[in-house]
């Protein structure tokens, strides 16, 4: 069923007046974090989401207690591939890491049916909250494991993926990213970027521009069918950054019936000062990580480590009003119907204030002081991403002559 964006406020409306009258008002609204690299987790020896963790001892940030004690309903759990070698070995390697990273997603569902269920289209989230369980949608965090044919981004659509950034910190096969120390390799999409980006649109998988170049925001915003997103960006107006967006884009973003989700990773919300001694320390720790999650003890030593570093090394961090900052910008330049929440947690979201998804309530407060009512707070934390992902599967139904997502 596809909805107007009228409809769809309505819609998200109905969850509030469903779910119990004695629940906080964060409580009781349908809540869903566009960016969430929790897959990561999963992979870790002994780790299991339906523990409660701590931030500052294992440095996650989403677990299924933590998750109630906040307020999150669910999102989109990314299947991120770092970007390596564009050679075949290179190519090959990332789309089996890929692969794997989803079926650890569909895995999570299938081994905890009681709390987590797939959705696939925008009506099963509410359907899904309103059942006392989790919404795992599926997207994914850079292109780069498609390979040179975007067919292959069907067989990650029949898994369930339902929404697709095309760059990460680097540049690939398919566009620029925002953060390459070599700067543009395509000025924009790529000609294979260019045909992925009508596969997804073919397919009603939605577009994420985030990691991705300016030119290529104005790429997708050209090209697409569908209005696309920004999954996990700020605003440059607040802090400069190659990551985050300009007012003008911002302002053509909603003109084009898009959504900016914000962003919770502290070196994208303000100027911090660099900590070359803990930079180091860090890079020669994640030396470690790949051996680490395959063995428990190993494991446990480097999370030992990385605690030490941590303490021995204090960097500045940003903080929830940075957060707040960047939010409030974008609702004033962008309005209210176009932004969203998506916080990067478990990839390096998380601020002073604001360490896990527990603190997400928090948010909901600062916009109820901003003077936004329910209805525009309902739109901010699921309905404008819901209505965007409703006009992406509605234009891939047209083009596949009315078949179904």
């Amino acid at each position: 069923m596809i909805l107007r964006r009228s409809h769809w406020v309505a819609a998200v409306i109905l969850v509030l007046a469903s779910r119990s009258e004695g629940a906080s008002f964060h409580q009781r609204l349908l809540t869903l974090d566009s960016h969430l690299d929790t897959p990561a987790s999963l992979a870790r020896p002994g780790w299991r989401i339906e523990d409660r963790h701590k931030a500052d001892q294992d440095f996650s940030q989403v677990d299924l207690p933590r998750m109630k004690a906040g307020g999150l309903d669910g999102g989109f759990w990314a299947i991120y591939t770092p970007q390596g070698p564009l050679d075949e070995a290179g190519l090959t390697k990332a789309r089996d890491f890929a692969i794997m990273r989803a079926l650890a997603i569909r895995e999570l569902v299938a081994a905890d049916p009681k709390n987590f269920a797939l959705a696939l289209i925008p009506s099963d989230a509410p359907a899904i909250a309103d059942s006392g369980k989790r919404v795992v949608f599926m997207s994914i965090e850079n292109a780069y494991p498609l390979g040179h044919d975007a067919s292959l981004l069907s067989t990650f659509h029949a898994m369930g993926v339902r929404l697709l950034s095309f760059a990460h910190f680097l540049n690939n096969q398919f566009a620029d990213s925002s953060t390459d120390p070599a700067g543009a390799k395509w000025n924009g999409l790529s000609p294979a970027g260019k045909d992925l980006l009508a596969e997804a649109n073919r397919l009603g998988i939605m577009l994420d521009a985030s990691h991705s170049s300016d030119a290529v925001f104005d790429d997708m915003l050209r090209l697409s069918k569908a209005p696309i997103v920004l999954s996990h960006s700020g605003c440059k107006a607040v802090y400069e950054h190659p990551r985050n967006i300009d007012d003008d884009r911002l302002r053509k973003l909603a003109a084009a019936g898009g959504v900016i989700q914000i962003n919770g990773f502290g070196s994208y919300l303000k100027r911090l000062a660099r900590n070359p001694e803990r930079d180091k320390a860090m890079a020669a720790l994640s030396g470690q990580v790949e051996g680490a999650q395959q063995n428990r003890a190993a494991y446990e030593a480097m999370l030992a480590e990385r605690r030490r570093i941590v303490a021995t090394y204090p960097a500045e961090r940003a903080s929830f009003e940075d957060v707040i900052a960047h939010l409030l910008h974008a609702l004033n330049v962008a309005g209210v119907d176009h932004v969203g929440i998506g916080l990067d947690w478990d990839g390096g979201g998380g601020v002073i204030g604001l360490e896990d998804v527990s603190g997400l309530p928090r948010i909901t407060d600062a916009l109820r002081k901003a003077g936004y009512g329910d209805a525009d707070i309902a739109k901010i934390w699921s309905g404008n991403l819901l209505r965007v992902m409703a006009a992406a599967q509605a234009e891939g139904a047209r083009e596949r002559g009315g078949v179904k997502p």
